[in-house]
């Protein structure tokens, strides 16, 4: 009964590929349904970029939100090939869910699984913004104090002192007529400790900086953690209200019948 009463309200749209049906922004006057074809949805981020959020595919619905909040498109709706949608006004969409809770109830677990996504996306996102900003800071000396802590936290950085030693002591003791650093090598002693006092603050710089990195990260994904919570609670809150509203229906046709 409820599909037969939706078909009724759809009417049908032939788009070509590359058609905008509706940009972010603009008020939301109907949502879509994806007879055929392909649709994308993406958003523009701080930097300008195009990110896409998902594709829709047959059978799937999208433009529902600014529908049941009122507030204007959140994102970018384009054909990415010829499809056909189906589509389905603000208003008849409003009353079609007062008539069956059930619809959507399903349409805001959808919601919820979207926006679920859209966090992990958000996520991902924002970690990698962080690691492209903190690059194009480097400076000259950052990238060398990185590349010498990394060298001197390896096995290559052992391997090279150790031949170094050998071939330093080996040059001092058979090779050469009058040696420059006889036993006990006072001045291979001296060249490490300079080694050694020279590295311990190359490799503070770059944890420094590590650690002011993995600071920001921390405050970013809390915020992600803060909106995905907030979401989440309006989410739980228009649940709870088609529910109420579901169990008031239910009530009535219990009191005073269903052809009443």
């Amino acid at each position: 009964m409820a599909a037969t009463e939706l078909c009724e309200l759809l009417s049908t749209r032939d788009v070509a590929r590359g058609t905008p049906l509706f940009h972010r922004g603009e008020p939301g006057d109907s949502m879509y349904l994806v007879e055929q074809g392909c649709v994308c949805i993406s958003v523009k981020d701080a930097d300008g970029h195009d990110t896409s959020l998902a594709e829709m595919g047959p059978g799937d619905f999208f433009g529902e939100m600014s529908l049941l909040d009122g507030n204007p498109r959140s994102a970018d709706a384009i054909a990415k090939v010829d499809s056909r949608l189906a589509v389905l006004p603000r208003d008849d969409f409003r009353s079609f869910l007062r008539k069956n809770p059930d619809i959507a109830l399903g349409i805001l677990t959808a919601l919820t699984h979207r926006l679920r996504r859209t966090d992990d996306l958000l996520r991902h996102r924002v970690s990698r913004n962080l690691n492209e900003e903190e690059d194009a800071r480097l400076t000259v000396a950052d990238r060398a104090a990185d590349l010498l802590a990394e060298f001197g936290g390896s096995w290559k950085f052992i391997g090279a002192a150790v031949a170094f030693s050998l071939f330093w002591i080996a040059l001092n003791t058979w090779f050469m007529f009058r040696p420059f650093d006889e036993y006990p090598y006072v001045l291979l002693n001296l060249v490490f400790a300079l080694v050694a006092g020279l590295q311990a603050p190359i490799i503070m710089m770059s944890q420094n900086r590590q650690g002011h990195k993995d600071r920001i990260r921390a405050d970013l994904d809390y915020r992600v953690n803060l909106k995905n919570e907030l979401l989440l609670s309006e989410v739980l809150r228009r649940l709870q209200a088609i529910e109420a509203r579901a169990l008031g229906h239910s009530l009535d046709e219990m009191e005073f019948g269903p052809d009443d």
